[in-house]
């Protein structure tokens, strides 16, 4: 069965704590592991949460300041190291390409790797399509580029088995129905129901902003920052962040099923003020307050 979870590695904003490492997010998807914004410490944080180089195909950095980008050097040297047998692909800001290079050249080391180099520009856009989902970006606002990831999984039709029985339709039959949308007067719609893809968003250092809202949309999980609590609101603007009680907000606005707070400044001891802003704010979905090293199952999908 194919697993889809998010695997926490780091949860604090600039300054790291004893219990929250800077960033660091591994999205499992089916077959494939997207590592999101791995910053310093990032190698270790892997081990501790039973990651290996081994499960990275993409690399996904939002923007290059440090608590979000650190990291990058030691995991693209841990990669071809543990000569990882599949290209991997690395989604970046286009305008940082001199920090990714710094960072990618940072010390010697043999490359035995293939890694490609796929940046976002612009307003953003589709970067990557995979056999289950396309990766897009959307442009945050953040005093340096940065830009939000989404996966989003094609929607699909799945076959009712007491329905195919009762109008006769069995073995290659199946097949032949799916792929021509009707046979022998029954049509595909008639025995199936719509399955919507799944969806999945990576929103960091940002204001509130379309970029947003286009990347929340509609998801079954919402990672995103929720760097001060709402009386630090100005705080937050002035620095390009978020509060708990704007990013919940979105999240309701959004129609999100799981939302994943993270990305907690230091300033703050108690991480349950951080769910009471979120639901003070109006969500009622499945909340999580992120902590290094749990695993979050995406939700289980429904039917329409």
């Amino acid at each position: 069965m194919s697993v889809r979870e998010l695997v926490v590695l780091g949860t604090a904003s600039q300054v790291p704590t004893r219990h929250r490492n800077h960033n660091g997010y591994l999205l499992r998807w089916d077959g494939e592991g997207i590592l999101f914004d791995p910053g310093e410490g990032t190698q270790r944080q892997m081990l501790r949460a039973g990651v290996a180089a081994h499960d990275i195909n993409r690399i996904c950095v939002t923007h290059f300041h440090g608590d979000h980008s650190l990291g990058l050097a030691g995991v693209i040297q841990r990669i071809n190291l543990d000569q990882v047998p599949h290209p991997v692909t690395a989604h970046y800001p286009a305008s940082g390409q001199h920090f990714f290079d710094r960072l990618r050249y940072a010390t010697a080391y043999r490359e035995a790797v293939e890694l490609t180099e796929a940046p976002a520009a612009g307003a953003g856009g589709v970067l990557a399509t995979a056999g289950s989902y396309t990766l897009d970006s959307h442009k945050l606002s953040h005093p340096v580029e940065s830009y939000g990831y989404r996966l989003t999984e094609p929607d699909t039709r799945r076959m009712l088995p007491a329905l195919l029985k009762e109008h006769g339709i069995t073995g290659p039959d199946v097949g032949r129905l799916q792929r021509e949308g009707a046979l022998g007067g029954v049509t595909l719609e008639e025995v199936s129901e719509h399955r919507r893809g799944q969806r999945f968003a990576f929103v960091m250092d940002t204001r509130l902003c379309d970029g947003v809202y286009a990347l929340a949309a509609g998801c079954d999980m919402l990672v995103i920052e929720s760097t001060f609590l709402d009386e630090d609101a100005k705080l937050a603007a002035d620095h390009g962040h978020l509060t708990a009680g704007q990013a919940a907000g979105v999240a309701k606005e959004s129609g999100v099923r799981h939302l994943v707070l993270t990305h907690f400044s230091q300033r703050y001891s108690d991480p349950d003020l951080f769910e009471t802003q979120a639901r003070a704010a109006g969500f009622d979905g499945e909340l999580t307050v992120a902590q290094d090293l749990i695993r979050v199952p995406l939700p289980t999908r429904h039917h329409h």
